[in-house]
């Protein structure tokens, strides 16, 4: 049960890039709880899919025998929720509808992409922790950086073109 969360049911196996590939699964699923739930839904989410993918990445780490395989890949999942948030957020409190925001979308992606590879400041120190919580906690960093990435960007657009 463990290897079906930590995979995404299959998803971390996709190679080349699993955590690519983890990323961009992760946008249907932010969509699905935003269209059941909103934006409170995807809060509740993100906090529940960090708590059990450390749980599940712990399990998993110790039968491996490895701090981080490529295929684990729900902390992306949780990181890439948390770099829609701007995205999400900004649905809500406009009444948009949360497709309509597609270049956020797009932002979130690109910026959580490069944040995750990159890892700058924070997030290099918790990927250095190799332990399941800084597995999950590079991920949820990466997002945060993404998140105001990408709200940042939205500002600018706004404030130059709008």
């Amino acid at each position: 049960m463990t290897g079906m969360i930590v995979t995404l049911f299959g998803v971390g196996y996709l190679r080349p890039a699993p955590g690519t590939w983890g990323s961009l699964a992760a946008l249907p699923l932010y969509w699905l709880l935003y269209q059941m739930g909103g934006f409170v839904l995807t809060l509740v989410a993100i906090a529940m899919v960090a708590v059990l993918g450390v749980w599940a990445i712990g399990r998993e780490t110790v039968k491996r025998g490895q701090h981080d395989p490529s295929e684990i890949v729900i902390d992306e999942v949780a990181g890439q929720w948390i770099a829609l948030l701007p995205v999400g957020y900004g649905a809500y409190f406009t009444g948009s509808d949360v497709l309509a925001l597609w270049p956020g979308w797009i932002a979130a992606f690109l910026f959580f992409r490069l944040f995750d590879i990159w890892k700058p400041w924070f997030v290099g120190r918790a990927d250095r922790m190799e332990t399941p919580t800084g597995v999950m906690l590079d991920d949820c960093v990466a997002g945060a950086f993404a998140a105001i990435s990408t709200f940042a960007l939205g500002a600018l657009w706004h404030a130059v073109f709008l």
